[in-house]
């Protein structure tokens, strides 16, 4: 039987009114976060920096994104000019590698641990959390050494292409265990039943794997590859050891050296600089919010 209308509605109303006060609660304390990254957007488009909220120092102009879009980012003192177009395309190619990267890996991985009884297979699983909270700072050293190592190898391919390379594959490496735990709840949550038939009907684990299982989980692919995507987009630390002895520029590498000579730039066109290096991070996250829960919640369930 349904419960008193009168105390249902009530309910209703006082739900609602919690969500407002939450909601009213987190605006207000990110407000300076927001108030933060609105002013640095709107001085990308102005002559001078916005510092008022009120904005009675905002003179709009588009000449800090034509400059920054061509690639005249250059020093007050000197004639120094950065290629913007190569900046972001190296770090656009370590982005889309790590998430290519690590949604493969993490598939197969999590399908084998989903799917098949193994010697120490509980262990592994747990100590996956484990491993995704090194932070790749803490393993730089050692990363380093194995690129040293290797270098001496496969360094004949070319500097540039196996350090690029070795960004995707280790930025990539750090990834993988979260990427398989979340992949690991999708796949427990599929009943045996629909692979067990395919099996019997003759195909390989491979086929069943891709043409069954795969397509099954597709929105925690989607979610994986945002996320791992961003986390090669937003990357540093590898890309100032393994790219700029190399002489290669990345988008993170190059706004932290303007941002750590400030006064020698034109502030407003570090604001546009900012601004673009945002944008994929601004619009996924924007785009994609209810995708990202139900990503997360359904890998953590399994």
């Amino acid at each position: 039987m349904s419960g008193n209308p009168l105390e249902e509605v009530v309910s209703g109303s006082i739900s609602r009114r919690l969500k407002i006060v939450i909601a009213l609660a987190l605006l207000l304390a990110g407000s300076p976060i927001i108030l933060t990254y609105g002013l640095l957007i709107l001085s990308s488009f102005s002559t001078n920096m916005v510092t008022d909220p009120l904005l009675t120092d905002f003179q709009p102009t588009l000449d800090n994104w034509i400059m920054f879009l061509r690639g005249q980012i250059t020093y007050a003192t000197g004639g120094l000019e950065r290629n913007v177009v190569e900046m972001t395309l190296v770090t656009l190619t370590v982005a889309v590698g790590v998430a290519l990267t690590a949604t493969l890996v993490s598939l197969l991985a999590a399908y084998s641990i989903s799917r098949m009884d193994f010697k120490g297979r509980g262990v592994f699983t747990a100590g996956l959390i484990m491993l995704h909270a090194f932070p790749g700072v803490a393993l730089i050293i050692g990363v380093y050494m194995i690129f040293r190592i290797i270098g001496d190898v496969l360094g004949v391919l070319g500097e540039e292409f196996y350090a690029i390379a070795y960004i995707i594959l280790a930025r990539a490496a750090l990834e993988v265990p979260m990427a398989i735990w979340l992949f690991k709840g999708f796949f427990d949550k599929i009943p045996w039943e629909l692979e067990w038939s395919a099996l019997v009907d003759g195909a390989s684990r491979v086929r069943v794997w891709w043409s069954i299982l795969v397509p099954l989980v597709k929105p925690g692919i989607a979610a994986v590859l945002i996320f791992t995507f961003l986390a090669g987009w937003e990357e540093f630390i590898y890309f100032y050891v393994f790219l700029k002895p190399f002489g290669i520029d990345s988008l993170p590498t190059f706004i932290e050296e303007i941002v750590a000579a400030a006064e020698n730039y034109q502030l407003t066109i570090i604001a546009a600089a900012g601004t673009f290096y945002l944008l994929p991070t601004i619009v996924f996250f924007v785009l994609t919010q209810r995708l990202l829960l139900e990503a997360y919640s359904g890998g953590l369930k399994g």
